[in-house]
């Protein structure tokens, strides 16, 4: 045989066999890797479209939004501080990075299909070049139509309308019971001792703000009214307690701060803590406004208002 013919049989042996190949159960399931891994659809952000992941299985939270990702069981590879403080949510975040939106290499080397943050969030246009990145302005949404928005960002909208359905119900029957229990005419506060400062809300801001002002119309103090609600929280000095305390107080603290105000002659005087009707919670927990807070909340309120019924 021609010397020179040899190796041009050789090739077409390599290629028919490679051929071969392609058309065995490993090759069609080669393809439909590849297929689901460019399966993806255009989300509607409030920046204008995004194009992102039909099944998102390597996302970043940079704020806010962990909670709402958790409870539609998608993979989280990076969360902030905040919720990796949680300490509910210690055992779901064990393998879950605490990341930044200045720790770009280490969100680099998570490998993310998906990015989610806040409209306030830092370097978001470097954080577009490792993923997709979608971003909210924190209470541009109110709190359930929020995790409706993720829900549809993360191709599980029916899962998220479902619930909130479901938790709207379930809010509507507690408040009422509260209301009866607790009279109509009676006011709530939501006050937070962080740091150094005390804080009193609205009815958006976290904290179980929601459950109580929206889902079970409960009434706040005139004071918190003038000044909480249309910012969502307002500062205040230990002095003016007070004048900011309702009927009942919701009190957020941290177990590990200085909480020696609550020695004192201005705080043992308010009418709320006479009598036994302040309910002190770990602002860890009680931060957000995600399902999985939401039901510790809810739960938590019907405790506290209306005993182990």
């Amino acid at each position: 045989m021609n010397n020179k013919i040899i190796p041009f049989l050789l090739l077409s042996v390599v290629l028919l066999i490679s051929a071969c190949g392609k058309d065995t159960g490993g090759g069609e399931e080669s393809a439909s890797a590849e297929n689901n891994e460019s399966e993806t659809f255009t989300y509607e952000s409030e920046n204008g479209p995004v194009e992102v992941p039909a099944d998102p299985e390597r996302v970043v939270v940079l704020s806010s939004f962990a909670g709402n990702v958790m409870s539609l069981d998608v993979n989280l590879v990076g969360v902030d501080s905040w919720a990796k403080m949680n300490p509910r949510w210690d055992e779901e975040l064990k393998d879950v990075e605490e990341v930044s939106a200045e720790s770009l290499e280490k969100i680099i080397e998570l490998d993310p299909d998906l990015i989610i943050g806040l409209a306030s969030t830092k370097n978001i246009d470097k954080l577009k070049e490792i993923a997709p990145t979608v971003t909210y302005t924190y209470g541009e949404l109110d709190y359930l139509t929020q995790h409706e928005e993720i829900g549809k960002l993360l191709n599980k909208e029916e899962e998220a309308k479902q619930w909130v359905e479901d938790f709207k119900t379930r809010t509507n029957e507690a408040g009422e019971k509260i209301k009866a229990e607790i009279g109509e005419d009676a006011t709530v506060s939501v006050i937070e001792k962080f740091d150094k400062q005390f804080y009193v809300y609205g009815n958006n801001w976290g904290r179980g703000t929601e459950i109580l002002y929206q889902a079970m119309d409960l009434k706040m103090p005139e004071k918190v009214k003038e000044t909480a609600l249309e910012p969502g929280y307002y500062t205040i000095s230990a002095e003016v307690l007070p004048e900011y305390a309702g009927d009942h107080v919701v009190l957020s603290t941290s177990q590990d701060g200085d909480n020696s105000f609550q020695e004192t002659d201005t705080y043992q005087n308010i009418p709320a803590v006479k009598n036994d009707q302040v309910y002190e919670v770990n602002l860890h927990e009680f931060y957000f406004n995600d399902p999985l807070t939401l039901e510790y909340q809810l739960k938590f309120f019907k405790d506290a208002f209306l005993g182990n019924e």
